[in-house]
């Protein structure tokens, strides 16, 4: 089996020099790309259409559960005790998730002209990328890491994504020396013609991360995976 593209966003989350035009912008632009963007990501085999890319879901507006927790007397979402945690803007250089044996260097992605999130190099297995125009890994809001589940001669570097579980632990080594060491919320898969956009994709209080590849079975009609896994994560 091999990966098709990767695509989340068109010009992505606001940059971080203004934290509330970010906001709100990043609430709109997601909300359109919904609109715009097919739910692929990372699985295929059409060399011909961006053959070993992959194609990230779309998405939204609202923050994921995952990001709050209930609080019985006020009756409404209570923010978290990390959601005062960030970080200062930095690029990160290698994902460190011990327990699936990821040891990952970081390829900075950007939208090419079909509007997709250009995918890592196919021919390298054990690489990862982010969406550079987003957030950082480690600074406040909610950030997009990408990576191939396989491709056409074996398994690559999120092929065991889906045994993360609540309470796991990993890290992301970032270019200003510093470790972001992130916790898993829940691993979930999601059929990519019902990807619940705004719980991906919404902008947080709070330092998140968003671990995103392809899941269930492949169907060689489309030459595309059927679901896509998100592992949700903040930082601690």
């Amino acid at each position: 089996m091999s990966a098709t593209p990767l695509t989340p966003l068109e010009t992505g989350p606001p940059s971080p020099l203004r934290r509330r035009v970010r906001t709100i912008m990043t609430a709109v632009f997601w909300s359109g790309a919904g609109l715009l963007l097919a739910v692929t990501l990372m699985g295929g085999e059409d060399a011909a259409d961006d053959a070993h890319g992959r194609q990230a879901p779309p998405a939204v507006s609202a923050a994921p559960s995952a990001s709050s927790s209930s609080d019985p007397a006020a009756g409404e979402p209570a923010p978290r005790a990390s959601a005062r945690k960030h970080l200062p803007r930095s690029e990160p250089t290698r994902l460190l998730i011990p327990g699936i044996g990821v040891d990952a260097p970081f390829i900075d992605l950007d939208i090419g002209s079909k509007g997709r999130l250009e995918p890592p190099p196919a021919h390298n297995t054990n690489l990862v990328g982010w969406y550079a125009k987003g957030v950082s890994p480690g600074e406040r809001g909610t950030a997009i890491i990408a990576g191939h589940v396989d491709t056409p001669t074996s398994p690559a570097v999120f092929a065991r994504l889906g045994e993360l579980e609540e309470g796991d632990r990993f890290r992301v080594l970032r270019a200003d020396g510093s470790k972001a060491t992130f916790v898993v919320d829940e691993t979930q898969s999601f059929a990519k013609d019902d990807f619940p956009n705004e719980r991906v994709y919404a902008d947080t209080p709070d330092a998140q991360v968003r671990l995103i590849t392809c899941a269930g079975e492949y169907d060689h009609a489309v030459k595309d995976y059927t679901e896509n896994l998100v592992v949700f994560a903040h930082l601690v």
